[in-house]
């Protein structure tokens, strides 16, 4: 007796949080039911025979509407529901996500004599992602840069950025973010709001985040990708060293114009090699 269902997304993952709610013919009520961490619905209230419209929602889902026929036996067996996000981007599964660092990248913009741009990339980090079940606006992320690992290609332009002029390394080791929850910014795109500590000063840093999708990778895990930007001007966290050359024009420029291409595995965990 009863009704029975599974709440997929269109890529196969269970939907936990949905909500099925059963009417008859003339739009009433007849049961409302919570799916379970499987995504499954498994409900026993005695229906009588018929037909009736079974209607699936979820927060950040679009609803679906199906039809279902209880039969003498008053069971109702409807099947997989799938579920699309809101905008057509089907998320990652909830729960835990590690960065991949050999597979992610953390690099920086800057003018170099106001004609040409220097990159420059943090080769040691490391970062953990929690997707939130219910709402995607309270995920989180935490990541922790060693700012030593600094690589432009130009050893002795290292040393200088690892020096007291930029980013002092031996006084601050470490340049942090934490984020504090995501605003949608379009079908597959969101705004991260957090804190950035760097070279000792604590501000809030808006990345501007992509998610690019997710998919199972050789190694039999599943990963999801992202890719975030944003802009950081260097004056607002003290590194205010500057050469001006001929002309007036800066050395270097005060911007800093920051991309990260991410790679996270599901788990609390990089897996072994």
């Amino acid at each position: 007796m009863g009704l029975t269902a599974k709440i997929r997304t269109r890529d196969g993952w269970a939907v936990s949080h949905a909500v099925v709610t059963l009417t008859d013919m003339a739009g009433g009520q007849v049961l409302r039911a919570e799916a379970d961490a499987e995504g499954a619905v498994r409900d026993t209230t005695t229906l009588a025979p018929g037909a009736y419209t079974v209607i699936v929602t979820a927060v950040g889902y679009a609803p679906a509407a199906a039809s279902a026929i209880v039969t003498a036996s008053g069971r109702a067996e409807v099947g997989a529901v799938t579920l699309a996000r809101q905008g057509g981007t089907e998320l990652p599964p909830p729960g835990p996500w590690t960065v991949d660092p050999a597979h992610s990248a953390v690099g920086a913009v800057a003018q170099h004599l106001g004609i040409s741009s220097v990159r420059g990339r943090f080769t040691e980090f490391s970062a953990a992602i929690e997707i939130a079940p219910d709402d995607i606006a309270g995920s989180r992320v935490e990541a922790v840069i060693r700012a030593a690992s600094i690589d432009t290609g130009n050893a002795v332009r290292d040393t200088h950025l690892r020096s007291a002029d930029f980013l002092d390394v031996e006084t601050y080791p470490e340049i942090t973010y934490r984020s504090g929850g995501l605003t949608p910014a379009g079908p597959d795109r969101w705004t991260v709001h957090g804190e950035l500590s760097l070279h000792g000063v604590a501000r809030p840093v808006d990345l501007d985040l992509a998610y690019l999708g997710t998919g199972a990778d050789p190694w039999g895990g599943t990963r999801a990708a992202f890719r975030a930007t944003t802009e950081l001007h260097r004056e607002d966290f003290a590194m205010n060293y500057n050469q001006v050359v001929q002309a007036g024009i800066a050395a270097i420029g005060t911007t800093l114009k920051v991309e990260l291409d991410i790679q996270a595995v599901q788990g609390d965990a990089l897996p072994q090699a």
